[in-house]
């Protein structure tokens, strides 16, 4: 019988995993705290080799932990599922891909079947006051139930599931499950990638792909989007506000599993893929995911505290040639947008319309009078000519931000900029940028032209120096201790083009393509990042020790499908773990050759997605 610990209680000395240790005989220190480790390394993996490999999501990985200069242990590494998408857990009357309306009712798809989302991303494992929970996102609605990609977005949420420990091994095992109600904060709307706060709370996101309203470019989505939460969320009893959506949301769980939810307003409206909040607990960066986005930060006015702040866009100041092929370098300035509550924002979004805050010229031809107008690009591709309107600064600094900074001169040319981490000792950021494309081109049709670098299909991880003592481009100091000043790609980060093989990767399957998920470890000394490729048959999770510049692959997941939900855990009762999902499995490539696709259908459950950890890793102290 296996022992399960109570968190509250005191911990076995972790022992699961030993394979080995160097040729001396080595004794490394363990306690009920973990292992004091004086450095550790990854050993990696080979990419998956035939179909059974390619269809499966696994880790042959080892890491090796020292506790001496010559004295070590190395520990085998899996993967290991907590549950699935298609799966009930505990008491829950549904399975946990299930999706519900605002009265917290099950959804069914147009064949009367239930609503399921197979797309598991951003986790946090949280331990509180000795419970530990996992809250998870399901991001979109991929497919429905013939098997055909769903026709329009779906209403999306979260999942809290209470989680078990084993005492001795360190397995997790989710019992029991519940779907959180959204409804106070009018629903939730495409979840991403999270974080979690140094005040122990889950902060998550929101991608307003389809309700970044575009007078004259995309009314229709945006239209469609809003029948889905009138019609499906709301069952036609309220009508759904575009500008309700596109936030950073809290989730506080409570040790008997209640919550509180929060939509923070004052961080402004975006296509948010996460948010990272530093040690200060007051400064907080953003990945601002799509075509002609910017980079944003947010310094909170108190501490621990989310509800009331400044918010900053950067200006990219190149430093280094233009068209550079390794991922270009600049300086970073920083305009201030604006300072607001979440409900002062709250209110803007319920009193004001697009129309309000802007003017706008919808058709722009060689005879359209432009005077009074600015041209920008800031979340396509396609040039807008706007003027603000009298008295709105603030407003569309929150409402607007994207635009609002490229309005006043700040940067909004990154594209499929991604997660974040933090390396608080160093203080250095690490910012994903899946494609570098479209706006971060030498573009020579569009006056403003910040980010001149060559394109690259397999993306980069940038790598970020923050300080205090900056000013804003007004001259007003900054109050923040962690400030990015510069942005560059470490070399091991830059992913590499090639030629289809003959598994269809068009990226060097040996290098990161397409960073998405990203996560510091302080123990490990380790960036770790998972992908999101549209370049590798096989996405993958891997590990970048800073010190080393050492690029490990760690873990493989199933043909067609997304790394997502990366946490790095590194002591939880003398064990740590690499919490990891997988969504969307089978959406192949476009490269993906027929005759594999058509094998490995054979092996694969679409209709699944793991949510599930990288285990066998002792607690590091």
């Amino acid at each position: 019988m296996k022992k399960w610990l109570s968190l509250a209680a005191t911990t076995a000395i972790m022992v699961a995993g030993f394979t080995g240790c160097n040729s001396e005989d080595s004794t490394a220190s363990t306690s009920e705290a973990g292992i004091v480790a004086t450095k550790v390394e990854f050993i990696g993996m080979a990419a998956p080799a035939n179909a059974d490999e390619m269809s499966t999501s696994y880790s042959t990985a080892k890491i090796r932990v020292y506790t001496s200069a010559t004295e070590y242990q190395d520990h085998n590494l899996s993967y290991n599922t907590l549950f699935n998408v298609k799966d009930k857990v505990g008491t829950n009357p549904y399975q946990a891909g299930q999706l519900y309306n605002a009265k917290m009712e099950p959804l069914k798809d147009a064949y009367n079947e239930p609503a399921l989302a197979e797309t598991p991303d951003g986790n946090s494992l949280l331990n509180v006051d000795g419970n530990l929970f996992l809250v998870s996102h399901l991001e979109y609605d991929w497919i429905i139930s013939d098997g055909t990609s769903a026709p329009s977005r779906m209403p999306m949420g979260m999942l809290l599931t209470s989680i078990a420990q084993d005492s001795v091994t360190g397995v997790l095992t989710a019992t029991e499950q519940k779907a959180l109600d959204f409804s106070s904060v009018d629903g939730l709307w495409i979840p991403c990638f999270a974080s979690q706060t140094p005040w122990n709370t889950h902060l998550g996101s929101e991608e307003d792909y389809d309700l970044y309203f575009q007078a004259g470019v995309n009314e229709a989505t945006t239209q469609k989007g809003l029948t889905a939460l009138n019609d499906l969320y709301f069952e036609n009893t309220k009508v759904a506000n575009p500008y309700h959506y596109g936030y950073i949301t809290e989730v506080k769980v409570n040790k008997d599993s209640s919550y509180e939810i929060a939509k923070h307003y004052s961080m402004g409206k975006g296509t948010w893929e996460m948010s990272k909040v530093m040690a200060d607990k007051r400064t907080a960066y953003f990945g601002d995911d799509g075509s002609n986005v910017g980079l944003f930060m947010y310094v909170a006015d108190a501490e621990n505290a989310l509800t009331a702040g400044t918010l900053y866009a950067a200006k990219w100041n190149q430093t280094s040639v233009a068209g550079a092929t390794d991922g270009g370098s600049a300086n970073l300035t920083w305009y201030k947008l604006g300072h607001a509550t979440d409900a002062q924002v709250k209110m803007w979004a319920e009193q004001y319309t697009f129309g309000d805050i802007f003017e706008h010229l919808a058709e722009v031809s060689s005879t359209t009078d432009t005077a009074g107008y600015t041209a920008i690009k800031a979340g396509s591709t396609g040039i807008e000519y706007i003027k603000l309107k009298s008295g709105m600064e603030t407003v569309a600094a929150f409402l607007e931000p994207r635009r609002y900074a490229a309005y006043i001169g700040a940067t909004t040319e990154w594209n499929k900029m991604e997660g974040i981490a933090a390396n608080t000792k160093d203080k250095k950021l690490y910012m994903a940028m899946s494609y570098i494309d479209k706006g971060m081109m030498q573009d020579d049709g569009f006056a403003k032209d910040d980010i001149k670098i060559a394109k690259n299909n397999c993306g980069a991880t940038y790598e970020m120096n923050l300080q205090g003592g900056v000013s804003d481009t007004q001259g007003t100091l900054i109050n923040s201790e962690y400030v990015a000043v510069n942005m560059y790609v470490p070399a091991a980060l830059l992913g590499e083009e090639i030629a289809a093989d003959a598994n269809g990767n068009t990226c060097n399957v040996d290098k990161i393509a397409n960073t998405d998920n990203v996560f510091y470890s302080e123990k490990m000394r380790t960036v770790f990042v998972g992908e999101d490729s549209g370049t590798h048959t096989n996405n993958f999770v891997w590990a970048y020790n800073i010190d080393t510049a050492k690029l490990s692959r760690i873990a493989s997941v199933v043909a067609g499908g997304e790394s997502t939900g990366l946490q790095v855990v590194d002591n939880m009762n003398g064990h740590a773990y690499i919490m990891s999902n997988v969504q969307h499995q089978a959406d192949f490539t476009k490269t993906t050759p027929d005759a594999l696709k058509t094998e490995l259908w054979l092996k694969i459950d679409k209709f699944n997605a793991p949510v599930g950890y990288i285990g066998g890793i002792p607690g590091l102290k």
